[in-house]
């Protein structure tokens, strides 16, 4: 049984060692992290699960973006971890389900992430057709999640920071 609650200051070093544990090094260089460079995580939906002894076992955070010339809010999920010992256990499923929720009930309309369609297409996402992500990136991987009826209809364009114009 795990415990999901919104990621907190004290949460912040655990999270990243546990990103750099699930993660290989250098993972700041992707161009995902050029988008999130200077913003600040949507704190709301950025959660932590720890196991019944409070020790944490995933984590999954979300960072506000734009995409188009229209500048149509989205959010960039990711990264999402589970620490090796729970891997398999259906925790990064728990992460992206209660996350999704929780952002249509904050009145997201749209997600995107850069991952693996097999794995993610389990959660409604699909190939994000018409969306661009800034390279090095493989379009393959750019995937997408409307949460309303309609998100994406006369969106398009590059995925972008918040604070660029």
């Amino acid at each position: 049984m795990f415990h999901l609650t919104p990621e907190t200051e004290e949460d912040g070093y655990e999270v990243e060692y546990l990103y750099d544990l699930a993660f290989a090094p250098g993972r700041e260089a992707l161009s995902s992290y050029r988008l999130r460079e200077d913003v600040a995580p949507v704190g709301a939906l950025c959660l932590v699960a720890r196991d019944a002894y409070g020790v944490l076992a995933g984590a999954i955070r979300y960072w506000p973006v734009v995409i188009g010339e229209g500048r149509h809010a989205a959010l960039l999920l990711g990264p999402v971890a589970v620490h090796p010992t729970y891997q398999g256990e259906g925790l990064g499923g728990l992460l992206v389900r209660e996350s999704l929720d929780r952002a249509a009930g904050l009145g997201w309309h749209r997600v995107v992430l850069i991952g693996d369609a097999p794995y993610y297409g389990k959660f409604g996402f699909t190939r994000a057709e018409g969306l661009a992500f800034p390279p090095p990136t493989n379009p393959e991987r750019l995937l997408c999640r409307g949460l309303v009826d309609g998100a994406f209809a006369g969106v398009a364009g590059v995925i972008g920071s918040v604070l660029r114009s």
